[in-house]
């Protein structure tokens, strides 16, 4: 009984077996939905860095050192969540101090929010396989 069809297979990797020779799969349909469990993306410095591209969230700068500032600051009720936090230049969240963006004068270059579970799967690999493009939402 077979489990999987090949959708694309590298075309200069073949295996072989003592018999026959069979492409190497690159990319395979499965004939019955395996029900994975996403796990939550954890919130850490790495993967708001990650989020952000390492780029400051208000002048767009990537000379580090980079921190992590709370929109809405701590001292006013701010929390520790996807939605609150940005990357910002050490210069950026001196200025800002312990304001709102909108109090310093200071716009966002993207609204903070969790990053989709694929996105952040694509942002784990440096270099995705051409083959792989279609299938990850990247074409």
């Amino acid at each position: 009984m077979q489990k999987a069809d090949i959708v694309e297979h590298h075309s200069h990797i073949v295996l072989r077996t003592i018999s026959s020779s069979l492409p190497f799969p690159s990319v395979i349909k499965l004939h019955r939905y395996i029900s994975l469990r996403h796990t939550s993306i954890e919130l850490s410095r790495k993967n708001l860095l990650r989020r952000d591209g390492n780029k400051c969230q208000y002048c767009s700068t990537t000379t580090p050192p980079l921190t992590i500032d709370h929109v809405l600051p701590k001292s006013r009720g701010g929390l520790d969540t996807w939605d609150n936090l940005v990357c910002a230049c050490v210069k950026c969240n001196n200025k800002k101090g312990n304001r709102t963006p909108k109090e310093a004068g200071m716009n966002l270059l993207t609204n903070p929010k969790k990053p989709h579970y694929i996105v952040y799967l694509k942002s784990l690999h440096s270099v995705v396989e051409t083959l792989w493009r279609p299938y990850l939402f990247m074409d």
